[in-house]
């Protein structure tokens, strides 16, 4: 047979193999699973149905939760947003890297202020495991050309940088909005509304509205865009567009919904479903915890509507507790709220949804925020930064794949206030004496057991001493 002949056989040959090989590796890369992360805002521990909340329905984020796991003592690693969330990105305690504070205003914008870019990110990790990965939403780990979420490891972004925005563009039409002033039109204290019922100023909390939307503009990518619909449906819109388009590969999608953070803005068609509460402030928050639950239910639909619902692992969580006297947040059974390492302010809804989750399981064994980042690159087989992990993948726990999870301390350290769990105990100062409370039977942190337990209490406090001794000094205050 000539050469030639030869040659065109071999290459039509090679051809022919050629798409079944292209289409193998895809059907590899299918096969991984898909992540989502849906962080929601200052949500308290007590306010959804799931978490026995009885005065605002939320069935969306109840069903997500009747699908797979919900954590009972689900913990964030600090009380205030950002390093809340650097450590739920990281999987790393923040203070180990300095991390300790959360900038606000126009602290977001000064030099050095922002994840440092020492520490990888779990998109990090998963983009170089073939994954392709968009946040969605609330940056708030710096507000400069280093720290921009698409040199943290992020192909797609929309969202903005800074800790809040408003959810409507002025004159907030379709909306009520409550704001906090120091001082009502009339020069008195108390509340004032507008003759169109549109804004209600407030002297409760004795403050003025941040300045949220402050060069903090809302971006695509890095490029400022005009959005013009409330933020909660264009950030679902946005979740809902990159599950379409990459439905067909491994996707990791973090979704950080401002909700229901300040500024309170509730949409008309969800405070018509509150008429019934005669409180204002509290009807807001409704609105608007009803409006997020409404964007996490469609979320959920486009992952069955797209086919990836059954290898989708979502992991939905608060970034800290609820703000109570600021949104009417409520974090009952629990005693304190954000900005505090009481319970209130570190415990939150957790929930986890995935392959190999039983249906309505309950969990009580505590889990921290960065055991997320753990089982995500765990479940990817992807490699961990370089730098060890703090997080340990919860997936062996809330599969039966281990029957219980070892006790660890859980540690905690803003400032002067400090707190470490173990098992059922836990010791909390806030620069005074260390005070030791046992959560099995005293969830509200009530009945300090310091003086009846000293033992327990000095072991504790050693275990403490040898971790913060590990920590970094904060790179700002």
């Amino acid at each position: 047979m000539p050469r030639a002949l030869l040659l065109i056989i071999a290459l039509a040959a090679s051809f022919r193999l050629t798409p079944n090989a292209c289409l193998h590796a895809a059907d590899q890369e299918a096969a991984k699973p898909n992540i989502v992360f849906i962080v929601v805002d200052d949500l308290g521990y007590g306010e959804l149905g799931c978490y026995g909340g009885k005065e605002i329905p939320t069935p969306h984020i109840d069903a997500l939760a009747a699908a797979g796991a919900r954590l009972t003592s689900g913990y964030v690693t600090s009380p205030l947003c950002a390093a809340s969330r650097v450590a739920l990105l990281t999987g790393r305690y923040q203070t180990r890297f300095g991390f300790e504070f959360n900038p606000t205003g126009a602290e977001n914008t000064l030099p050095g202020i922002g994840l440092p870019v020492t520490e990888k990110t779990v998109a990090d990790q998963l983009r170089l495991a073939g994954y392709t990965t968009g946040l969605v939403g609330k940056w708030h780990l710096g507000g400069t050309a280093p720290f921009h979420p698409q040199r943290r490891g992020f192909d797609e972004f929309f969202g903005f940088l800074h800790e809040g925005h408003f959810y409507l563009p002025p004159p907030w039409n379709g909306a009520t909005t409550w704001l906090r002033r120091k001082t009502l039109p009339d020069g008195g204290k108390g509340r004032w509304m507008s003759p169109d019922g549109r804004i209600v100023w407030s002297t409760d909390s004795n403050t003025t509205e941040h300045a949220y939307d402050a060069d903090n503009p809302l971006l695509r990518r890095s490029q400022p865009v005009d959005e013009r619909e409330h933020l909660t449906d264009a950030f679902t819109r946005e979740a809902c567009d990159f599950i379409r388009r990459h439905r067909q590969q491994p996707f990791f999608l973090h979704l950080a919904y401002n909700a229901v953070h300040s500024p309170l803005q509730g949409a008309d068609a969800f405070l018509a479903r509150f008429a019934h509460i005669d409180d204002i402030h509290r009807r807001i928050f409704a609105a608007m915890l009803a409006h997020l639950d409404d964007g996490v239910g469609r979320v959920i639909a486009e992952l069955r509507g797209s086919g990836v619902d059954d290898n989708t692992l979502v992991v939905f969580l608060s970034d800290n507790g609820g703000p109570t006297r600021e949104l009417t947040s409520r974090n009952a059974p629990l005693r304190g709220g954000k900005g505090e390492l009481l319970e209130g302010g570190i415990r939150v809804p957790f929930i986890v949804r995935g392959q190999g989750i039983p249906s309505g399981s309950v969990i009580d064994t505590p889990v921290l925020s960065m055991d997320a980042a753990a089982s995500a690159l765990e479940i990817a087989g992807a490699q961990p930064s370089p730098a060890p992990l703090d997080g340990v993948s919860f997936m062996p726990l809330l599969t039966g794949r281990a029957a219980a999870a070892a006790e660890r301390p859980l540690f905690w350290r803003l400032g002067r206030k400090h707190a470490l769990r173990y098992g059922d105990w836990k010791i909390i100062r806030d620069g005074g004496k260390w005070e030791l409370y046992n959560l099995s039977r005293d969830i509200g942190e009530t009945a300090d057991c310091a003086e009846q337990e000293p033992a327990q209490l000095q072991q504790m406090a050693r275990l403490w001493d040898a971790w913060n001794a590990e920590q970094v000094e904060p790179l700002w205050q």
